[in-house]
């Protein structure tokens, strides 16, 4: 159940939905699209899209209860706090309800910017406090990282990590090819915002004349003003725009790229996050640059998959970013190292059989009762 993200979500959809699909689940996955389908044995059911957030939290949350309640499911994993009470319901009626935990969503509204300054605080602490008690009552919480679930087990001892790392056959390069032949050009995809380091980003790449550096760009704009102004300033003719690029586009752009950028702000919200495109880099076989967080930095460092910087300052980024463009021979084995880390350890296809395990245990069965699971295809 999801009522914020697309049906197509990756963790949503082409992780969780299609692993639980592949192990012999009958799966329903319940959106705000606008029409039904069918895809890789998981069955959508739209319930229309949404004219704004309050038509979100109101008209289709009537909605969403009304049709969850007809499907009679086993279990009901529903994946975004707007739907917290439509869980406490369902609980209320006794059934199974799991609340998948995206990210720390208490310490990210001190950065919302559709929210009034001086509300933010005092709405943080609201927000926590209505999750914990709503989270307590839930009959298992999934966390997308260890850090949101130590927060949690306090509070639902139920709790598991299934973190959300790449799918193995995704994102590795198609074929193999020559690292000199690759543009002199490095990659950031994902969510564009102040706090994501874009500003930085831009002027690192201004500090680069000699090399004539590209920043390849995909994604999406969480405020449209700063497009707008990120659009009409002199840093932008460094950038490639890509748009909202779908998963096979973000393999072909992340294999023509000579490293992958993910310089967030040391804001609470990003110190503690796994951010996916850390892993995606990897798996794509590119370096990264990443910001020196201690977290991050035992990911990176031990990997030996990339270089750290401090993302608050624009010439520590482009210092990064002019070795990597000017050393190939070691830019490329960060790259292989990277991919080396993501097929031994930070891929899907482990976390799969945790997700696989912790539905199991909620149902009272063993995996003996579940189909063995079908060769993974990929994306």
């Amino acid at each position: 159940m999801t009522s914020a993200h697309e049906a197509w979500d990756v963790r949503i959809f082409q992780k969780e939905c299609r692993s639980l699909a592949r192990a012999g689940y009958e799966v329903i996955e319940l959106t705000n699209e606008a029409a039904d389908a069918r895809r890789d044995g998981v069955r959508i059911l739209g319930l229309g899209t949404c004219r704004n957030r309050l038509h979100r939290m109101t008209t289709k949350m009537v909605a969403m209860a009304r049709q969850a309640f007809r499907l009679r499911a086993d279990v009901y994993h529903f994946h975004d706090p707007d739907l917290l009470p439509l869980a406490l319901l369902l609980r209320a009626f006794h059934k199974c309800v799991i609340y998948d935990i995206h990210e720390d969503l208490p310490s990210t509204i001190l950065y919302k910017h559709y929210i009034p300054a001086w509300l933010r605080v005092h709405l943080m602490r609201l927000t926590e406090l209505i999750e914990n008690a709503a989270s307590r009552a839930m009959s298992g919480l999934v966390a997308a990282t260890p850090a949101i679930a130590n927060r949690f087990r306090r509070i639902n001892e139920n709790t598991v990590v299934v973190n959300n790392f790449p799918i193995l056959a995704e994102l590795a390069p198609a074929e193999k090819k020559e690292w000199s032949q690759r543009s002199m050009s490095v990659a950031y995809i994902g969510g564009i915002a102040e706090g994501r380091g874009i500003r930085e980003l831009l002027s690192a790449m201004s500090q680069l004349p000699a090399i004539e550096a590209k920043l390849e760009l995909a994604g999406w704009y969480s405020n449209p003003a700063l497009e707008t102004e990120l659009i009409h300033s002199p840093a932008w003719r460094h950038v490639t725009w890509h748009g909202l690029l779908l998963r096979a586009g973000i393999a072909e752009l992340l294999g023509s790229v000579r490293a992958g950028i993910v310089s967030f702000h040391p804001e609470p919200n990003c110190v503690t996050a796994q951010p996916t495109k850390l892993f995606e880099y990897m798996s794509a076989g590119i370096p990264v640059i990443a910001s020196d967080f201690p977290l991050w930095r035992r990911i990176v460092a031990t990997a030996g998959c990339g270089l750290l910087v401090d993302p608050c300052d624009p010439s520590s980024i482009a210092e990064a970013i002019s070795y990597l463009l000017t050393h190939d021979g070691e830019a490329e084995a960060m790259g292989q190292r990277g991919r080396a880390a993501v097929e031994r350890q930070y891929n899907w296809e482990i976390e799969e059989g945790n997700l696989l395990g912790f539905y199991a245990s909620l149902l009272h069965v063993t995996r003996d009762h579940v189909p063995a699971l079908k060769p993974y295809a990929g994306s």
